[in-house]
């Protein structure tokens, strides 16, 4: 519906929605799904008006949550795409150099990995720090909305794609889930088997010495197994719910769901080339059982622009509000820091080389580049 600026308002604002869109291959007739050690294809016997409807997993939700973080990334650069330039994100580099190593925005485990929390920030481990700012301590009971701001002024993609603070250091283990989860099946399924042949236009045959196919000589023939589909439909489920039950103030809850749509309707834009033998393009209406619109993606580019601004605002009157005032840095009190909104990043010192692991493994050394955390208090568990 639309909103007082005439702007159309999706409904995974006020509820959660799922899309579902049907693909078309763009070359040929056939494609190669996602794969498992150990497993292979993921079958599976899909029911459909009580009929038996052989099946396939294209990309599982594990692999999509990647994708969909990935169109917020400019891995050309190392660096968030300019859409999404002014929200905050814990960049590691080595020690020194400032070469950049990696990203809460690209580790599987987000700020929970092992390359955020082993780093420092301004001279302290920043595992103490998240730690701290999550307000995690012994026989005290989380609290969730308190870890949500936390994060928010971190990573707010964490709440998005989920994360588990999985070491026991840190009290409690709290886990978010994933907001938005995706999945792409191919349904009515069939094998398309073939084979080909690696040849050797030099060494015509294999003798004992000279190395042999182990080494790469030789022709050897291989097969390969692809697949055809009657039917390809990713579909895509934003759990507004879960953003709101974080009881962040709202522009920033809006933020978060604009960001979920804006990840769907730019995968559905330009990233459906899953793999070399997998390319996919957007064929049809995208469809939604709750009357919901997906906006186009400049509709939500805009409304992401007009919103981290008035969130990073929202987020600062939080924090003005009453608190329990431990922790708190000295001078809170008169920063008028916007926690979501910042044009630069500011590079912070970094901490000593860490070894890692015993296997003699050259060091790694690194250190966080985190981007709007002005005026961020490090409340205890009992702020709110």
């Amino acid at each position: 519906m639309p909103d007082a600026a005439g702007r159309t308002r999706p409904a995974a604002v006020t509820r959660s929605v799922r899309f579902d869109v049907d693909l078309a291959l763009l070359l040929g007739s056939t494609f190669q799904p996602t794969g498992f050690p150990d497993v292979g294809p993921a079958t599976f016997t899909r029911f459909e008006d009580g009929h038996e409807v052989p099946s396939l997993l294209v990309e599982s939700v594990q692999s999509m949550a990647n994708r969909l973080e990935a169109t917020a990334w400019d891995a050309a650069r190392d660096e968030p795409v300019t859409e999404v330039a002014g929200l905050p994100y814990v960049r590691v580099v080595r020690t020194g150099t400032g070469e950049f190593l990696t990203s809460s925005r690209l580790e599987a485990h987000r700020l929970a990995s092992p390359f955020v929390h082993t780093a420092k920030l301004d001279g302290k481990p920043m595992f103490d720090e998240i730690r701290d700012r999550l307000g995690l301590a012994k026989d005290t009971p989380l609290n969730r909305r308190h870890m949500a701001r936390a994060i928010v002024e971190l990573d707010p993609f964490c709440l998005l794609h989920g994360v588990f603070f999985s070491q026991k250091e840190w009290w409690g283990q709290p886990k978010f889930e994933r907001a938005i989860s995706a999945v792409i099946e191919a349904r009515d399924v069939q094998r398309a088997v073939s084979g080909g042949r690696k040849s050797d236009r030099v060494r015509h045959q294999l003798g004992e010495e000279g190395g042999g196919t182990a080494e790469g000589y030789g022709s050897v023939p291989f097969h390969r197994t692809e697949w055809t589909a009657k039917k390809i439909v990713a579909s895509f489920v934003v759990d507004s719910e879960l953003l709101r039950s974080y009881g962040l103030p709202e522009p920033v809850t809006e933020l978060l769901q604009i960001l979920a749509l804006w990840e769907i309707r730019r995968f559905l834009t330009s990233g459906l080339r899953l793999r070399t033998a997998c390319d996919l393009e957007l064929i049809g209406d995208i469809r939604s059982r709750h009357d919901s619109i997906l906006p186009e993606l400049n509709e939500l580019t805009s409304r992401i622009a007009e919103l981290i601004p008035r969130a990073g605002r929202s987020s600062a009157t939080a924090r003005r509000g009453p608190s329990s005032g431990r922790g708190r840095r000295p001078d809170d009190a008169h920063d008028p820091g916007v926690a979501l909104s910042v044009g630069a990043i500011s590079r912070h010192p970094v901490g000593p080389a860490r070894q890692r692991g015993s296997s003699g493994a050259a060091a790694v050394a690194v250190a966080v580049v985190a981007c709007a955390l002005r005026g961020v208090a490090h409340s205890g568990a009992g702020a709110g």
